[in-house]
Protein backbone atom coordinates (compact mmCIF):
# COMPACT_ATOMS: atom_id res chain seq x y z
CA UNK A 1 0.00 0.00 0.00
CA UNK A 2 2.78 2.43 0.94
CA UNK A 3 4.46 1.76 -2.41
CA UNK A 4 1.28 2.56 -4.35
CA UNK A 5 0.62 -1.06 -5.30
CA UNK A 6 -2.94 -2.37 -5.08
CA UNK A 7 -2.81 -5.47 -2.90
CA UNK A 8 -5.05 -8.42 -3.74
CA UNK A 9 -5.94 -10.46 -0.66
CA UNK A 10 -7.15 -13.95 -1.51
CA UNK A 11 -9.32 -15.88 0.93
CA UNK A 12 -11.01 -19.24 0.52
CA UNK A 13 -11.83 -22.58 2.04
CA UNK A 14 -10.88 -26.15 1.27
CA UNK A 15 -13.45 -28.62 -0.03
CA UNK A 16 -13.50 -30.35 3.38
CA UNK A 17 -14.24 -27.03 5.10
CA UNK A 18 -17.04 -26.24 2.65
CA UNK A 19 -18.59 -29.67 3.08
CA UNK A 20 -18.36 -29.29 6.89
CA UNK A 21 -20.28 -26.00 6.71
CA UNK A 22 -17.27 -23.96 7.84
CA UNK A 23 -16.98 -21.62 4.85
CA UNK A 24 -18.16 -18.45 6.58
CA UNK A 25 -16.05 -19.07 9.68
CA UNK A 26 -12.91 -19.79 7.64
CA UNK A 27 -13.30 -16.92 5.17
CA UNK A 28 -14.26 -14.42 7.86
CA UNK A 29 -11.23 -15.43 9.94
CA UNK A 30 -8.90 -15.15 6.95
CA UNK A 31 -10.31 -11.72 6.06
CA UNK A 32 -9.94 -10.46 9.62
CA UNK A 33 -6.34 -11.71 9.85
CA UNK A 34 -5.39 -10.20 6.48
CA UNK A 35 -6.83 -6.79 7.38
CA UNK A 36 -5.29 -6.63 10.85
CA UNK A 37 -3.60 -3.28 11.31
CA UNK A 38 -4.80 -1.81 8.01
CA UNK A 39 -6.55 1.56 8.19
CA UNK A 40 -10.06 1.92 6.73
CA UNK A 41 -8.85 4.33 4.06
CA UNK A 42 -6.32 1.78 2.89
CA UNK A 43 -8.86 -1.06 2.91
CA UNK A 44 -10.92 0.91 0.41
CA UNK A 45 -7.93 0.84 -1.95
CA UNK A 46 -7.30 -2.90 -1.95
CA UNK A 47 -9.01 -5.89 -3.55
CA UNK A 48 -10.26 -8.98 -1.76
CA UNK A 49 -10.77 -12.08 -3.88
CA UNK A 50 -12.84 -15.06 -2.85
CA UNK A 51 -10.67 -17.87 -4.17
CA UNK A 52 -12.05 -21.22 -2.99
CA UNK A 53 -9.07 -23.55 -2.67
CA UNK A 54 -11.07 -26.41 -4.16
CA UNK A 55 -11.59 -24.43 -7.39
CA UNK A 56 -7.99 -23.41 -8.09
CA UNK A 57 -6.85 -25.03 -11.30
CA UNK A 58 -9.55 -27.71 -11.13
CA UNK A 59 -12.09 -26.21 -13.50
CA UNK A 60 -14.62 -26.45 -10.68
CA UNK A 61 -16.37 -23.30 -9.63
CA UNK A 62 -18.72 -22.26 -6.89
CA UNK A 63 -22.30 -21.73 -7.97
CA UNK A 64 -23.23 -18.11 -8.43
CA UNK A 65 -25.24 -18.35 -5.21
CA UNK A 66 -22.35 -19.84 -3.23
CA UNK A 67 -19.94 -17.19 -4.52
CA UNK A 68 -22.40 -14.38 -3.79
CA UNK A 69 -23.12 -15.66 -0.25
CA UNK A 70 -19.43 -16.00 0.56
CA UNK A 71 -18.59 -12.57 -0.80
CA UNK A 72 -21.47 -11.14 1.27
CA UNK A 73 -19.80 -12.77 4.30
CA UNK A 74 -16.52 -11.06 3.41
CA UNK A 75 -18.31 -7.69 3.20
CA UNK A 76 -20.03 -8.31 6.56
CA UNK A 77 -16.62 -8.99 8.07
CA UNK A 78 -15.21 -5.76 6.64
CA UNK A 79 -18.28 -3.88 7.92
CA UNK A 80 -17.85 -5.38 11.40
CA UNK A 81 -14.16 -4.41 11.45
CA UNK A 82 -14.61 -0.93 9.96
CA UNK A 83 -17.96 0.51 8.85
CA UNK A 84 -20.64 0.10 6.17
CA UNK A 85 -18.94 2.65 3.90
CA UNK A 86 -15.67 0.72 3.92
CA UNK A 87 -17.49 -2.56 3.27
CA UNK A 88 -19.27 -1.01 0.31
CA UNK A 89 -16.12 0.63 -1.08
CA UNK A 90 -13.79 -2.38 -0.99
CA UNK A 91 -13.71 -4.32 -4.24
CA UNK A 92 -14.51 -8.00 -3.69
CA UNK A 93 -14.02 -10.31 -6.66
CA UNK A 94 -14.59 -13.97 -7.39
CA UNK A 95 -11.49 -15.90 -8.39
CA UNK A 96 -12.48 -19.57 -8.50
CA UNK A 97 -12.08 -20.63 -12.13
CA UNK A 98 -14.11 -17.86 -13.73
CA UNK A 99 -14.37 -18.53 -17.44
CA UNK A 100 -16.41 -17.42 -20.47
CA UNK A 101 -19.20 -19.88 -19.65
CA UNK A 102 -19.82 -18.68 -16.08
CA UNK A 103 -18.57 -15.08 -16.10
CA UNK A 104 -21.91 -13.46 -16.98
CA UNK A 105 -23.90 -15.24 -14.28
CA UNK A 106 -21.23 -14.69 -11.62
CA UNK A 107 -20.76 -11.00 -12.41
CA UNK A 108 -24.53 -10.46 -12.42
CA UNK A 109 -24.67 -11.29 -8.71
CA UNK A 110 -25.07 -8.21 -6.49
CA UNK A 111 -22.10 -8.82 -4.17
CA UNK A 112 -19.54 -9.77 -6.84
CA UNK A 113 -17.49 -6.80 -8.08
CA UNK A 114 -15.63 -8.68 -10.79
CA UNK A 115 -13.33 -11.58 -11.39
CA UNK A 116 -9.77 -12.44 -10.51
CA UNK A 117 -8.91 -14.27 -13.70
CA UNK A 118 -6.29 -17.01 -13.68
CA UNK A 119 -5.63 -19.44 -16.50
CA UNK A 120 -8.29 -17.96 -18.79
CA UNK A 121 -6.23 -14.75 -18.93
CA UNK A 122 -3.57 -16.70 -20.80
CA UNK A 123 -6.02 -17.60 -23.57
CA UNK A 124 -6.83 -14.39 -25.47
CA UNK A 125 -10.16 -15.58 -26.90
CA UNK A 126 -11.40 -16.69 -23.49
CA UNK A 127 -10.14 -13.54 -21.80
CA UNK A 128 -11.92 -11.33 -24.34
CA UNK A 129 -15.15 -13.27 -23.74
CA UNK A 130 -14.84 -12.68 -19.99
CA UNK A 131 -14.20 -8.98 -20.56
CA UNK A 132 -17.26 -8.80 -22.81
CA UNK A 133 -19.33 -10.54 -20.13
CA UNK A 134 -18.18 -8.00 -17.56
CA UNK A 135 -19.08 -5.13 -19.87
CA UNK A 136 -22.64 -6.42 -20.21
CA UNK A 137 -23.27 -5.81 -16.52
Amino acid sequence: IAAGITPIICVGESLAQREAGETEQVVSGQTEAALSGIAAGDVKRLVIAYEPIWAIGTGKTATKEQANETIACIRKTVERLYCPGTAEAVRVQYGGSMNPKNASELMAMPEIDGGLIGGAALKPDQFVDIINAANQE
